[in-house]
């Protein structure tokens, strides 16, 4: 049974949420403010959390970011119909998705287990060995973890993903389109600012120096590339 956060202030949201998520065999907590959501997101191992961003105390973003600081949870942030920056500021704190207000229940729960079927099946095992290293760099495959020079960092998700790809593939440059649909999926709505969002997240955890990446390089004009 899959045990689901669903975080808002408007209680009536909460509730068709969680009635609807419930008929899936889902176990389903809430909060309806930032601090309760952290509490429960630190006390509880949940496998998918959805976010509002406006909140009393906390703000979704606020929360999002202190998520991250010690879990990889997938997190879908609720945001305004329309507003791109809650977008774009949702990714950078470290989301996984999001969907804009209003929503159809039918498009939360699918894009709920999409994003569960892509924890478990979007990276594929390597074909001999469990971990990659080189350069400083280590990827355990059957944990999700990686290591720059013995140090584990906490990468989200779709981080993981994104560097495991890059990784297991040297000096293959991918375009953002095609890092979008193999990560995101095909009917992922968002576009090639949450890849751009997501490398730059990825190389303020995996770089010395973000500017001069070692691990994960730019194509001008193309996309980018794992340079062995």
């Amino acid at each position: 049974m899959k045990k689901v956060l669903v975080v808002d202030d408007e209680k009536s949201i909460v509730k068709g949420i969680k009635f609807s998520l419930e008929q899936d065999d889902m176990q389903v907590d809430v909060a309806y403010d930032g601090e309760e959501a952290l509490d429960k997101a630190k006390s509880n191992s949940y496998d998918i959390i959805l976010l509002d961003i406006m909140l009393p105390g906390y703000t979704g973003l606020e929360v999002c970011q202190m998520v991250r600081e010690f879990s990889d949870v997938p997190i879908i942030m609720l945001t305004a119909k329309g507003d791109d920056m809650d977008k774009i500021l949702g990714l950078e704190y470290g989301a996984d998705d999001y969907i804009t207000k209003p929503f159809n229940i039918l498009e939360v729960k699918a894009r709920i287990k999409a994003i569960l079927r892509r924890n478990t099946k979007a990276v594929p095992e390597p074909n001999d060995s469990k971990i990659i290293e080189t350069k400083g760099l280590k990827i355990d495959c059957d944990s999700r973890r990686v290591y720059i020079e013995g140090k584990e960092v906490n990468l989200t998700a779709k981080e993981f993903e994104l560097v495991y790809l890059l990784v297991s593939n040297p000096n293959k440059v991918y375009s953002r389109d095609q890092l979008l649909k193999t990560i995101w999926g095909p009917t992922y709505p968002g576009d090639a600012r949450t890849v751009d969002v997501h490398v730059r997240r990825l190389r303020e955890k995996i770089e010395t120096t973000p500017a001069t990446p070692q691990y994960i390089h730019t194509k001008w004009g193309v996309g980018y590339y794992f340079h062995e």
